[in-house]
């Protein structure tokens, strides 16, 4: 069973809208891919279990502060290793780090 979750706008960072600006892209994901998303101003990594209309259902592999890039293990009610559903409009780029570190979180 998944989990519930209210995810936050993407806003700038949709990935449909910019897909929506490459229609020869494919944006789907399939299973095994990490996307990304946003929760209570948090970036959450989904590892895709399945795709099933326009919905993402995986795995949380990751909680991320954008600021500070801390991993974290929970965030609310929200847990690394939660089932969750991510519709396509909620799928969100990930920001880039604001302090000038060139680090790769994963």
């Amino acid at each position: 069973m998944h989990k519930h979750v209210e995810w936050d706008a993407p806003g700038r960072d949709s990935v449909i809208d910019h897909y929506a600006q490459s229609p020869n892209t494919n944006p789907e994901p399939g299973p095994g891919d990490i996307l990304s998303t946003r929760y209570k101003g948090k970036v959450v990594r989904i590892k895709v279990q399945a795709y099933v209309d326009g919905t993402s259902i995986g795995d949380v592999a990751a909680l991320i502060d954008p600021q500070s890039g801390e991993r974290l293990k929970a965030l609310g009610e929200l847990t690394v290793g939660d089932t969750v559903r991510v519709p396509d409009g909620k799928r969100a780029f990930e920001p880039q780090p604001r302090h000038g570190d060139d680090k790769d979180d994963d």
